[in-house]
């Protein structure tokens, strides 16, 4: 294949080739956090229940979280820059269709096929970004500006989202994604060179498809069950079909397909084992924060959207000093210590959350919780990276990275259906048939918070248990330096 011939020299174009590849990384991001200030204009416009309302998050993630690693085997075996760009012409149709939504249903499919497009976005991109430039420093450099514009967006999208939202609607968060979208798969053709990957693989579709279907089955099980009831037949029907999709899945790994999506041996590695998990139970914390923290200052103590935007910047603005911070710290303690800190960090600012009120105020209820949850994601996203690629054959490692993002993808769509269940329950048992007069739906509403936000710090906490007993310590030598600069 001429395309996958290696190149004599590092490429001329690179640098404005990363230039593209961080505007389509930026997109996806801004993309993630961007609906969440939203969430309570598409509620009223669309007619979403409380219940369902999550499904705006829950339908992208889901769709991000189980295509990811089709994702990146699709751009080995048929080009880097030809999936990237399908990738990001799918994303800009699906934000086009999404934005001219009438109905919930029409939404939230709009936002799988926009998880679907950063599925394929996503992983091509990092590729490319790995082929591009020469291991070492050149490398490390690529990656951190990378990393950096990353965080960036999830920083302006916050902000962003308010702006759209409070002066254009709710539609232009879907709509700021076409230009940007368009941009990057116009500008690829010209600075990207196409790669391949050096084996002939296969599309593990049937895998991918069992394992997202299995979890989206799940999701609704949990979502739906306050209305039909915990030990309802529908409910118990559905998580019986789930568990029977997610064996199926590890039946097609592990025996019919030659090149699996998701190779199982590669969890017999303990790093990869434990730093996954640990993974699956930040992203439960984070989606679920994030969700309540936009109701609670909208619906609750009465924010705009433009106000509820900037009132996230220094929650944004944390995560993204720590992070820089914990890059430098792993280097001199490990990632182990590092992460018991952030996760800690993370279940004591979530306890905090618990004590919000219906009367109370950003400084007193918002801002010093959220400060402190921000610098534990800061200090545990990096080294759980680390830890995740840690020790892995070097055939493994694109693997191993995608795995960590799927399990935090799949523990926040699974953590925001929990908390979102248990949330509503409290709200319908503290309203109950008393009238629903403003003061009494705002009680209710904190009631239903607090105890998500309870919630979540427990998940905090058991990530506390298992980095302490479960994660390995790192030697030195098994760091990889590019994941240290660009996580």
């Amino acid at each position: 294949m001429s395309s996958a011939a290696p190149q004599s020299g590092p490429d001329p174009l690179r640098w404005k080739a990363l230039v593209v590849l961080a505007i389509a990384q930026f997109m996806v991001v801004l993309d993630a956090s961007i609906v969440n200030v939203a969430l309570p204009s598409i509620q009223r416009d669309l007619d979403f229940s409380d219940a369902s309302l999550q499904w705006v998050v829950n339908a992208y993630t889901l769709m991000f979280g189980g295509f990811l690693l089709l994702g990146g085997r699709a751009a080995d075996l048929f080009g880097r820059r030809r999936v990237f760009i399908a990738g990001l012409g799918l994303f800009s149709v699906a934000s086009l269709v999404g934005g001219f939504a009438t109905s919930s249903e029409w939404l939230i499919i709009a936002r799988g096929v926009q998880g679907l497009g950063a599925a394929i976005v996503s992983p091509a991109a990092l590729s490319i970004v790995t082929t591009t430039f020469t291991e070492g420093a050149e490398r490390n450099k690529a990656l951190g500006i990378w990393g950096a514009l990353a965080g960036a967006g999830g920083a302006v999208g916050v902000l962003l989202g308010g702006m759209l939202t409070e002066w254009a609607g709710w539609e232009w968060v879907l709509f700021v994604n076409v230009p940007i979208g368009l941009l990057a798969a116009v500008l690829a053709p010209r600075f990207v060179r196409e790669s391949r990957g050096h084996e002939e693989t296969s599309m593990d579709i049937a895998g991918a498809a069992l394992v997202t279907s299995g979890l989206v089955v799940l999701v609704y099980a949990l979502v739906d069950a306050e209305k039909a009831g915990w030990t309802s037949f529908q409910t118990l029907g559905l998580i019986g079909l789930s568990i029977v999709l997610l064996i199926a899945f590890v039946i097609v790994e592990q025996r019919l397909v030659k090149h699996p999506v998701m190779p199982l041996r590669i969890f017999r590695n303990r790093n990869v084992a434990s730093a996954d998990a640990v993974a699956l139970l930040v992203g439960a914390s984070l989606f679920s924060m994030f969700f309540f923290i936009s109701l609670y200052l909208q619906q609750v103590l009465g924010y705009s959207a433009l106000k509820a935007g900037l009132s996230y910047l220094p929650l944004a603005l944390t995560i993204i000093v720590s992070a820089g911070a914990a890059s430098q710290l792993v280097t001199r303690v490990g990632p182990k210590p590092i992460l018991v800190l952030g996760l800690s960090l993370t279940a004591i600012g979530l306890l905090l959350f618990t004590q919000v009120s219906a009367g109370g105020s950003f400084l007193g209820d918002v801002l010093i919780p959220s400060l402190v949850v921000a610098a534990g994601l800061g200090f545990s996203f990096v080294p759980l990276t680390i830890t995740a690629v840690a020790g892995v054959s070097h055939q493994e490692a694109g693997l191993a990275s995608g795995l960590i993002n799927t399990s935090q993808q799949v523990g926040g769509a699974l953590g925001l259906a929990i908390l979102s269940s248990i949330s509503n329950s409290r709200f319908s048992d503290v309203l109950g048939a008393g009238p629903p007069t403003a003061g009494a739906v705002r009680n209710a509403l904190t009631e239903g918070f607090q105890l998500a936000f309870a919630v979540g710090a427990g998940f905090a906490l058991v990530g506390v248990l298992l980095a302490l007993l479960v994660v390995p310590r790192v030697r030195s030598e098994d760091m990889p330096q590019e994941v240290a600069v660009g996580a």
